[in-house]
């Protein structure tokens, strides 16, 4: 301990350099010059050199430490003895610039080195710190690359590098799957629905990451244009982003009626409806449907374990994702009740309107709203689709006229178990998929499909990830519980019962408050 005391005395005063800047801020404060600046320009001399002194800062307190740092007995996991040691550094890239950490290395024959200052500090291994690499998690979850290099640019006044701008965001998204699966979901109280709803975004992808199907198929493709993709060239390179939602919400009864003027709100009317309620969603370009929709009902489960609540999804009439959701519930012996989303419905009925009526003519909107009526009223799929088929026969419409009634119509008979809206609009249970709409829009296009952007698969993953953290209140809770695993990971895990030795000595105000 008095080694480490020594060491202390013998250095300068820690702070002087510190000291140096805040007095020169303060003398040009004070200055002509400065009386004679605006408030903006005030602003960027301060935080221009604010920055510096924030250096300054940060580096004289590691240089405190290293000095109050005293030999320890080092325990490593590899069981292998580190018995030499000696002064080392490393340099560690922060929000305010780059500083030099100075600290005790301990090490022996063909082992890696330990550093017990490091684990104090939780320091990872590579240059930038966590409090930068949370700024760029934050900022790259919501912005372009090039914009987030903005943001460091004039944050800590040094450019970083696209490659590791997307490095960094796969490393501070990398514990998303942990930190979910280790939350104590509370069981929720009361009756209100079950909801989960589930759709897919494509993400344009770079070739080596697209699905083997699409990677041959766009392989194979021949382009209209050297500079550009014409319509149709782009669904050969993308690759599926499968999103999930589930969340509370009141059952909310409502008439026939009451639908029709929520599709056509009065203006100055606006109808109270129940918010849906401790929503999450997410989504992942790595895994498939099946592997998202279990995630799912396993957060459903713990949401309501004793299966007491109306389970409820959403679906769209993809065939493969309603097989998915239906043998995961007997998988689990869930009661759940599928809905067809109504807007995909409606999409169908408009396309099968213009068969029939000009577009975008009264008589069309007439047409469409016939036929809502008779399904919201309980009219079967069957009955309306023979209906369609015979009209379009009556019509004397071509195999081309009649294309998207045939669509229509076929789209109706093989959802029509999901088509009871007259017993939804009863029990109170949602009919449209908004909530998953709005995920598919936020979490994935609004971000992903950036022009020009090309993603990899391991970048689109955690881009989606951090996206899904900041839309479910997340964050700052998850960040907690990455520098805990990332501690483990870099630090706990190569010592003995995963024990650091604590390496400061305490300081002299310690002892005399202790004597």
């Amino acid at each position: 301990m008095g080694a480490a005391y020594s060491k202390e005395a013998g250095l300068s005063e820690p702070f002087a350099a510190a000291h140096e800047q805040a007095a020169a801020m303060e003398q040009h404060l004070r200055s002509g010059d400065a009386m004679a600046q605006t408030h903006s320009e005030l602003e960027t001399y301060i935080e221009r050199e604010g920055r510096e002194l924030q250096r300054r800062l940060l580096q004289a307190h590691l240089e405190l430490r290293a000095a109050r740092e005293r030999p320890v007995e080092v325990q490593a996991a590899d069981g292998v003895r580190r018995s030499y040691r000696r002064p080392s550094g490393r340099p560690l890239g922060t929000l305010f610039g780059t500083v030099e950490v100075a600290r005790l290395a301990y090490q022996g024959p063909g082992v890696e080195g330990l550093h017990p200052l490091d684990a104090t500090l939780n320091l990872p291994e590579e240059l930038y710190s966590h409090g930068l690499r949370r700024l760029v998690a934050e900022h790259a979850a919501r912005s372009s690359y090039e914009e987030v290099q903005a943001v460091l640019g004039e944050r800590t006044g040094k450019p970083v590098g696209k490659r590791q701008l997307e490095e960094l965001s796969i490393r501070a998204a990398r514990d998303f799957e942990a930190f979910y699966e280790s939350r104590t979901t509370e069981a929720e109280e009361g009756r209100e629905l079950l909801v989960m709803s589930f759709d897919g975004a494509g993400i344009i992808m770079r070739p080596e990451d697209l699905r083997p199907a699409t990677q041959k198929a766009a392989a194979q493709a021949t382009r209209k244009l050297a500079t550009r993709l014409t319509r149709g060239e782009k669904r050969n390179r993308k690759r599926m982003a499968e999103v999930a939602a589930i969340y509370s919400v009141a059952p909310f009864p409502r008439s026939v009626t009451d639908v029709m003027h929520d599709l056509r709100p009065v203006p100055g009317v606006k109808r109270k409806r129940p918010r849906p309620k401790n929503k999450r969603v997410s989504a992942s370009v790595v895994d498939d449907a099946n592997e998202v929709i279990s995630r799912t009902f396993d957060e459903a489960r713990r949401r309501d374990p004793e299966q007491l609540r109306c389970w409820v999804a959403l679906v769209d009439g993809n065939r493969d994702q309603i097989a998915a959701i239906q043998k995961q519930a007997k998988a689990r012996g869930v009661e759940l009740t599928l809905v067809l989303d109504l807007m995909h419905v409606l999409e169908h009925l408009w396309k099968a309107a213009y068969a029939f009526e000009p577009d975008g003519s009264k008589e069309a909107e007439a047409w469409v709203d016939q036929r809502l009526l008779g399904l919201l009223s309980g009219q079967s799929a069957g009955y309306l689709a023979r209906g369609l088929r015979r009209n379009a026969r009556a019509r004397g419409l071509s195999d081309k006229e009649s294309a998207p009634v045939e669509a229509c119509a076929n789209y109706l008979v093989n959802n029509s178990k999901l088509l009871h809206y007259d017993r939804a609009l009863r029990d109170g249970l949602p009919i449209a998929t908004g909530v998953i709409e709005g995920a598919c829009r936020y979490l994935v296009r609004d971000r992903m499909d950036r022009t020009g952007a090309r993603w990899s698969l391991d970048g689109a993953e955690a881009v989606l990830r951090l996206r899904a953290l900041w839309t479910n209140g997340d964050f700052d809770a998850y960040w907690a519980f990455h520098l805990d695993r990332e501690h483990q990971r870099t630090h706990r895990s190569r010592y003995a019962d995963g024990q650091v030795p604590y390496p400061l000595a305490p300081s002299k105000a310690t002892l005399k408050a202790v004597n």
